[in-house]
């Protein structure tokens, strides 16, 4: 990261996408969005094909059913800040597709600056970790996203740990997903009820 020191959330955004991409395939930024000030900050790993394309944070297969579990669990998305914690969708060729690659831990650490940087001036009463990269970023370690998963105290910001929608794509059967996904909705609901006790605390 270069070593520019925005003063705001569009200079911040206007940096990230005129740099070049820290991961192989890269091609645009993928930058967050939503309101300043939110009670809940969504961090996921990283774009995917939909959302490179588009340009907008979780647009794709996982983003669909982020939204149902947001709606089930009685959240706005238009008063929720989502973004990711690294910026480029890094991916492999395969033919005329592009297979998502997961971002090794050097990688997530280039990007770690600015996700700080980017919560710093989103300043979200919690921050949920969605998936093993968003806890590495948030973190600065990596710790077990299933072990951990509920509240947690991310350095510099009150969180909560839970695993990323794209995990319950991948579940094994209907009854898997059926499971994944009503304990996925469970947590942003227990997160929704911590960030507004955050809220009322303040």
């Amino acid at each position: 990261m270069k070593q520019e020191n925005p003063k705001s959330l569009t200079a911040l955004n206007r940096l990230i996408a005129a740099a070049e991409p820290m991961v192989e395939g890269g091609t645009r930024a993928v930058l967050g969005e939503g309101p300043l000030h939110p009670d809940l900050a969504l961090v996921g790993e990283q774009p995917g094909d939909q959302e490179d394309l588009q340009g907008r944070p979780f647009v794709g297969p996982a983003g669909t059913l982020l939204n149902r579990a947001m709606a089930e669990a009685g959240i706005d998305r238009s008063e929720v800040y989502v973004t990711n914690a690294v910026k480029h969708f890094k991916f492999e060729p395969r033919g005329k597709r592009r297979l998502h690659a997961r971002p090794n831990a050097g990688e997530v650490k280039r990007y770690r600056g600015w996700l700080e940087k980017e919560l710093n001036f989103v300043q979200p009463k919690l921050v949920v970790a969605m998936g093993a990269t968003a806890v590495l970023a948030l973190e600065g370690k990596a710790i077990p996203v299933l072990k951990n998963r509920g509240a947690h105290l991310f350095p510099g910001h009150a969180g909560f740990i839970t695993v990323h929608p794209s995990s319950l794509l991948r579940a094994p059967d209907d009854a898997a997903r059926r499971t994944g996904f009503a304990a996925f909705v469970a947590d942003l609901k227990a997160a929704k009820k911590l960030a507004t006790s955050h809220r009322k605390a303040a």
